[in-house]
């Protein structure tokens, strides 16, 4: 022993390995010797000798000594390389302990086990076989065969599956629940092995076998949850994993719940889970990180910044907790804070794309058009290559058609179709997008003819693309051709996606002003809405119809009633605070709604357009201003907005600006769609306009008055 003590820190170890394998055995020494003395005087005597290394006989005493033995020699196999005398002492004991005690399966998959790790699974394989020949029952033997055929199969997770020894692996565990129906275990590894397989209805039947046995399995109630969400149904998969998590919540259970929830698009529930995982976990930095994230995604924005601000404290290289700092505080209106978060991303990961293209969000926010255009030109040419991999594509692609927009959104119209025709360029499969967005472009610049001339040649190279269809529809009806319009639309109704359809032919009967057959287009979308955000498309679409035919109380009910649902939807809180608003009734009410809205999307111009005609039915004219000219920079070429800045300006005295936004209100409805406003709307525009302008005239011409 002095011989060993040398000061190595092998040495070292295993000198506290003997320690504790002394310990181990004074402990064995009386731990059996109490259950001997419990035993018959028969048995007792039986038992008297304990030849090495093994001790041989039958009962939880013995099978617990020889179990004992073989895991501290397995722990010493480990600790110095596998070495093949501790490795031999540690099967010697494990056979001696399945051979005590023939009901302890986890003995079985220790001895398989450890016959792997000392590299002697042929062995094993050839022993256990020749065991069964002798006797089909042996049920030790048929484990270990079958845990050695499982440990075989390789990493399900990384689609490296060896799909002989899945069949041979099945083949055992189906013997083994045959003998042994009640083993929980060999249910729930079967239930697996048929997942690998793709038969999930035999998967179905083991996990519920097992919980037959075991209704509180925690294998078998993830096993079956995943089944489940593998078949699409989230519903059950989510009842199953909740109750897991009711008695014995684990890490894993808790994780596999939020993902469900995540999937489900419930943000907000995953992240009432994670929270609970937390309190289980505290110092998990990625348990942390996935709680951020579902907080964020749920616009519990003050929350999520929190434990963002946490987690990039902890770690301030940390640029995806930075970035999301810089999105929540962008959503707050506080882009000065968001800029310094944005650079702290940068600067902890200069070349990512993701940070850079939030960067060009951020310029849009702060009304940085240019330099948002400029940077987004940067980042595609900083990223050309010979070739590109089909995410690259995708990446590419993306990257276009932002760019396509935001020359749109700043009245760059050819600009945008040369980079909508650069994303038609990276492949066929790109083709339809690119002819889509090249008619929404010439649709938004109001330009009828090359709107017409895309729209042909994007049915004659694409006749059978739905996008495509609906939006050339839409064109269609735009120039005064509803019906045929609606005629190519209901060719499209093929069972599959009906629903999207019957709202597009709602669409297309709205600009043709035919509501009879809107509101049947609109039921027959109702009945064919599942979720409660497809109804609640159904019922903004219905709101807004009513709307414009003046029945305001119907239309106040529909929107009141997805509200109810859905108090955050904020297309719903926009329409009805404007809706009120124009009518100058319930204007306190009116502008609390859109407020709501502006919270969750500052940036919209429709939005920003209607808090500004609140405030001047509030007679609040300096921020109405305000507003409006802030709407105007989103949606310059809106009539309605240049008419409500001209109201401002008149209420305020400034009548030359008055009449230059009536003037180019005016000429935004001559050269909008007919569909977009009502002959009545232009007239009276006009009349204030020339009203305007003879009061201008009479006041120029009017002699000074004397001092």
């Amino acid at each position: 022993m002095a011989g060993l003590c040398d000061g190595t820190e092998k040495d070292q170890v295993l000198m506290s390995t003997l320690r504790r394998f002394l310990l181990l055995a004074a402990n064995l020494v009386i731990g059996v010797g109490l259950l001997a003395a419990q035993a018959p005087r028969a048995q007792q005597k039986k038992s008297a000798s304990a030849p090495d290394p093994a001790r041989p006989g039958t009962g939880k005493a013995d099978a617990y000594y020889n179990f004992s033995m073989a895991h501290l020699y397995s722990e010493l196999a480990a600790q110095f390389g596998n070495r093949s005398e501790y490795l031999q002492k540690a099967i010697e004991f494990y056979r001696a302990a399945v051979k005590a005690d023939p009901t302890a399966s986890f003995l079985s998959e220790g001895l398989s086990d450890l016959y792997i790790q000392s590299g002697q699974a042929a062995t094993a394989v050839r022993e256990a076989e020749e065991a069964l020949k002798a006797n089909a029952d042996d049920l030790n033997a048929r484990r270990v065969l079958a845990r050695i055929y499982y440990r075989m199969i390789g990493d399900a997770r990384q689609n490296k599956v060896n799909e002989e020894y899945v069949k041979k692996a099945i083949e055992q565990y189906s013997r083994i629940v045959d003998k042994a129906p009640t083993d929980v275990d060999s249910w729930n590894t079967l239930g697996q092995l048929h997942r690998m397989t793709q038969n999930v209805n035999e998967a179905e039947k083991d996990y519920q076998k097992a919980l037959a046995l075991d209704a509180e399995n925690e294998d078998a109630l993830t096993g079956l949850a995943e089944v489940y969400s593998s078949r699409g149904d989230n519903k059950k998969a989510t009842e199953l994993l909740e109750r897991a998590t009711v008695k014995n919540p684990s890490l894993r259970t808790l994780a596999e719940l939020a993902g469900n929830y995540e999937q489900m698009r419930d943000y907000k529930l995953a992240a009432e889970v994670l929270r609970r995982a937390l309190q289980m976990s505290q110092g998990n930095p990625e348990l942390r990180r996935a709680y951020a994230e579902n907080l964020f995604r749920s616009e519990q924005f003050n929350e999520a910044l929190a434990e963002y601000q946490q987690l990039t404290e902890d770690e301030p290289r940390d640029w995806q907790g930075w970035l999301r700092i810089s999105q929540i505080q962008r959503q707050n209106g506080k882009t000065a804070e968001a800029r310094q978060a944005i650079q702290k991303a940068r600067e902890a990961d200069p070349n990512n794309l993701e940070v850079r293209y939030q960067e060009i969000n951020l310029l849009e926010s702060e009304g940085k058009q240019p330099e948002a255009i400029q940077a987004l030109k940067d980042m595609i040419a900083s990223t050309v290559r010979k070739s590109y991999s089909p995410g690259e594509q995708q990446n590419r692609a993306l990257l276009y058609e932002r760019l396509g927009l935001l020359y749109r959104n700043n009245g760059q119209y050819k600009e945008a179709a040369d980079s909508f025709r650069e994303l038609g360029l990276l492949g066929v499969d790109f083709g339809p997008r690119s002819a889509s967005q090249l008619m929404e472009t010439w649709r938004a610049a109001k330009d009828w003819t090359k709107a017409t001339e895309e729209a042909e040649a994007a049915n004659k190279k694409y006749p059978r693309d739905r996008m495509v269809k609906l939006v050339r529809a839409n064109i269609l009806a735009e120039t005064g051709k509803s019906e045929l319009a609606a005629s190519e639309l209901k060719s499209l109704l093929d069972g599959k996606s009906d629903r999207e359809v019957y709202l597009s032919l709602a669409q297309i009967h709205d600009k043709g002003k035919n509501y009879v057959e809107m509101a049947k287009a609109i039921d027959q979308a109702e009945k064919l809405s599942e979720s409660a955000e497809e109804k609640e498309g159904v019922w903004f679409t219905r709101g807004a119809m009513l709307e414009k035919q003046k029945k305001f109380d119907l239309a106040e009910a529909e929107f009141r009633k997805l509200l109810a649902q859905n108090p955050d939807n904020v297309g719903a809180l926009n329409y009805l605070g404007y809706m009120l608003a124009d009518r100058n009734v319930k204007l306190e009410e009116a502008l609390a709604m859109i407020q709501k809205a502006l919270q969750k999307d500052p940036d919209n111009g429709a939005y920003l357009d209607s808090l500004g005609w609140a405030l001047f039915r509030l007679n609040r004219y300096p921020e109405a201003e305000d507003n409006l000219r802030k709407s105007i920079e989103k949606v310059p070429t809106d009539p309605t907005v240049r008419d409500h800045l001209g109201d401002v300006y008149y209420k305020q005295g400034k009548l030359k600006e008055a009449v230059a936004e009536w003037q180019a209100s005016v000429q935004q409805f001559k050269v909008a769609a007919a569909h977009e406003y009502e002959a009545a709307d232009l007239a009276r525009v006009q009349r204030k306009l020339d009203s305007a302008r003879v009061r201008a005239a009479s006041t120029k011409d009017a002699p000074a008055k004397k001092p």
